[in-house]
């Protein structure tokens, strides 16, 4: 379209300068510069992608992905290569970052809204241990406004409007700098599996925007107080729309095919178009152009990340930064025939999970190493309180991550649960068990039951469950889910037997300002 082509990169570096000083503002007038070697408690900053796949690293073996930059943090840190999501969808993650809680504590046991106020919620904590906390990105909150503890907070929505009257930091911005431009000219929507090239210049990008202020918040910290920044980028999930630059980067790469198991013909039927599906065999060709168009998200992303590792290097902060970057799920991007996310299935629950200690912190572990033990999302409140040198107020279901760096064969979890309530489809709700070898999936709409051995196949391509020569390992994680469910009551497990749930139960007893039953 016409205008694009007088939108220039000079342009947007004067805006970019002039949105700086929204953040220069919060800085203390007068205060110290914020330099290395201070002895003050280390800054902490939480990067976080929206539908990242576990896989999609290069650090995991990937070898078709560009992801450079967070490979580094691997490098100079940690990779946990058996991280999760309990309950694979955006908002039930986002709580359990918050609260550091299980689904049935946090009580958030499928897709719905994260609740208004919890009993120890992190941005609180963190600011009640003396450090400033701000929010870049999306946060994905109920209202939208609503910070849970953010002393300030720069959104991207993704458009959504869940809160009367509510426009995003990121729309009102565009509006202001291409107020004749659409900024979904792109032309699909958040859970389309179609990709394409962006169709605006790349600095209109919310992946882009969101780097950017990040970048500008480095700049102009002039607080006495160390900073907590939590960034948060909406991609990639879907739109899977990057730049021209990064489509075409994945244009000839040899992406994977997706995996589909000798279980997964169910879902093959296509049926209507709708570019929004949840399931359908809509061949290779098309899921590797999908595939070319997240993974295209991905390294925009990954790129945005090097910009402010790279911000905190040249204000002599890194050394005294914890960096911890995560997702809140993956995406199926066609594995097994399946879209989007919320399902029982690597694809979905796996993610990846990075920590980075600066050398202000006495870490006894090297860097560069893997640890396979399971951990979630819920680990991520401890782990950052402890960075803080406090502690959550009352008991919470996380550890710190930090346990796992201090000695070789610490005491851990066995195994970590996983969970989601009917999404799309009454056939998709269920509960499952993995220790990151073998996976127990517990299908509570009929009761049939499927079971994994992911070091043998982590594709999860053979369902193990009616083979004879493991029915000792189905016994074992059937009796470790019976066990686990136990606490719920009778709805769940009667007579030490699993019950199917064919109707909903979207929040638990312990979900705030519900009633007893959840609902």
């Amino acid at each position: 379209m016409p205008q694009t082509k007088e939108f220039t990169r000079r342009d947007f570096f004067k805006m970019a300068g002039a949105a700086s000083l929204g953040l220069a503002m919060t800085a203390a007038p007068g205060a110290r510069d914020a330099e290395a070697g201070s002895k003050q408690l280390p800054n902490i900053l939480l990067l976080m992608d929206d539908q990242h796949r576990g896989d999609c690293l290069g650090v995991a073996g990937n070898g078709a992905i560009h992801t450079p930059n967070l490979d580094r943090l691997a490098r100079e840190g940690v990779w946990f290569s058996n991280a999760y999501s309990s309950t694979p969808t955006c908002t039930p993650a986002r709580a359990a970052l918050l609260t550091g809680l299980s689904p049935w504590r946090h009580g958030m046991l499928g897709y719905g809204q994260v609740a208004q106020r919890y009993p120890v919620e992190l941005p609180r904590a963190l600011s009640a241990a003396g450090y400033y906390t701000y929010a870049i990105g999306k946060l994905h909150y109920h209202p939208q406004r609503n910070y849970h503890g953010f002393q300030g907070a720069l959104l991207d929505e993704s458009g959504r409007v869940e809160t009367p009257d509510f426009v995003s930091d990121y729309r009102k911005w565009f509006k202001e700098q291409a107020p004749s431009l659409n900024p979904d000219a792109t032309g699909i929507s958040w859970n389309d599996y179609r990709a394409r090239r962006y169709a605006l210049p790349e600095e209109l990008h919310p992946t882009i925007w969101t780097g950017n202020r990040a970048v500008q918040f480095i700049k102009d910290y002039k607080r006495t107080e160390p900073f907590a920044l939590k960034v948060s980028f909406a991609r990639p999930h879907s739109p899977y729309d990057p730049p021209a630059h990064f489509f075409d980067s994945y244009a000839d790469a040899d992406v994977p095919a997706p995996n589909v198991g000798d279980w997964a013909a169910q879902y093959a039927p296509a049926g209507k178009p709708n570019f929004n599906r949840w399931c359908g065999d809509l061949g290779v060709a098309q899921a590797k152009r999908s595939r070319r168009g997240y993974y295209g998200s991905v390294s925009f992303v990954d790129e945005q990340i090097g910009r402010i590792v790279r911000a905190l290097e040249e204000r002599r902060m890194l050394e005294n930064t914890f960096i911890l970057f995560l997702s809140d799920h993956g995406d199926m991007t066609g594995d097994h025939n399946l879209w989007r996310k919320s399902y029982a299935y690597e694809a979905s629950t796996h993610i990846p999970l990075l920590l980075r200690w600066p050398k202000s912190m006495d870490v006894p572990s090297k860097r560069g190493v893997t640890r396979a033990e399971p951990v979630e999302i819920r680990d991520v409140l401890p782990t950052l309180l402890e960075v803080a040198g406090t502690t959550a107020p009352r008991p919470i279901d996380g550890r710190s991550l930090l346990d796992l760096l201090r000695r070789d064969s610490p005491a851990w979890r066995d195994c970590i649960d996983l969970e989601h309530d009917i999404c799309y489809s009454s056939q998709n709700h269920w509960n499952a068990l993995t220790d990151g070898k073998w996976k127990y999936i517990y299908h509570a709409y009929d009761g049939h039951e499927q079971l994994f051995h992911l070091s043998d196949d982590p594709g999860e391509l053979r369902d193990l469950v009616s083979q004879t020569s493991r029915q000792a390992h189905l016994k074992e994680w059937r009796a470790r889910m019976v066990d686990h469910l136990t606490e719920r009551g009778p709805r769940w497990v009667k007579d030490g037997r699993l019950i199917t749930r064919p109707q909903s139960t979207l929040y638990s007893p312990l979900y705030p300002g519900k009633t007893p039953s959840g609902q």
